[in-house]
């Protein structure tokens, strides 16, 4: 990673939390009003034992639905690529399921589940992220080029080989690029069920918390803690992306 890489998300970051501590100040607004920056690292360390736990407890469920979604995405999405029938058949039923705002379905899922908090947090996030990369998947194998496959059969080249050979890689830079998506989606999930669940731990509902007692320093403490997991994640798939489909990305020019 070169210094530029690590030196321009760093001043971003900076002038972001820059501009958003001026705009505080600007305005004389109270810390219940809007916490500024300066708020948060108070709110952390005060803190800092419940944001390692349920933290933790956010991570980990995220994990778990996304990797779920891969398995289930990656096998719906190659059922749609390689069948013309397949692909007619769930398509809609995948748009008209994903269409449904999650936020609806979570109150359903927690009344179905009640007390099965690790269930139905990792069932909402697997269900709020697979649809990216099933359709991913699924647009990478049915665009296949012909001409590959022909010459491969006529070389005598078994199904699995074309497959090996052409189909997977042409999918992976698709299939990666919706999971940086889904990362985000899943933790969209997460929290969702976190909040909303009687039952709720991990960092939703140390944000439920937070506001309930109109804590705002601790509220704001939470959402940065939310989207510094994120960007971790989403690093993480970038480092397997350089590794397994490092080949596609082109210089920039």
């Amino acid at each position: 990673m070169t210094a530029s890489k690590v030196a321009a998300p760093a001043v971003a970051l900076a002038l972001t939390l820059g501009f958003w501590e001026w705009l505080v100040w600007v305005n004389g607004w109270p810390d219940y009003k809007m916490a500024s920056p300066s708020d948060l690292w108070p709110a952390f360390w005060k803190f800092r034992h419940l944001f390692l736990v349920q933290g933790w407890e956010t991570l980990w469920r995220t994990v778990a639905g996304l990797g779920l979604a891969v398995v289930f995405g990656v096998l719906v999405g190659m059922a749609m690529g390689l069948s013309r029938m397949a692909r007619d058949g769930l398509y809609p039923l995948l748009v008209g399921f994903n269409a449904i705002p999650k936020a609806t379905v979570v109150p359903i899922v927690a009344l179905m589940f009640v007390g099965w908090h690790d269930f139905n947090t990792v069932l909402i996030a697997f269900m709020i992220s697979f649809f990216p990369i099933a359709v991913s998947v699924s647009i990478g194998l049915s665009t296949l080029e012909p001409e590959y496959r022909d010459i491969l059969r006529a070389l005598g080249a078994s199904r699995f080989t074309v497959f090996r050979k052409i189909a997977l890689p042409k999918t992976l830079p698709e299939f990666f690029g919706a999971l940086k998506v889904s990362v985000t989606l899943a933790f969209i999930g997460t929290n969702l069920m976190e909040i909303v669940s009687p039952h709720g731990r991990g960092l939703g509902a140390l944000f439920d918390s937070a506001k309930t007692n109109s804590d705002y320093p601790l509220m704001f403490a939470v959402l940065f803690a939310l989207a510094a997991l994120g960007i971790l994640l989403y690093y993480v798939v970038v480092a397997l992306e350089r590794t397994f489909a490092g080949w596609a990305e082109r210089p920039a020019s």
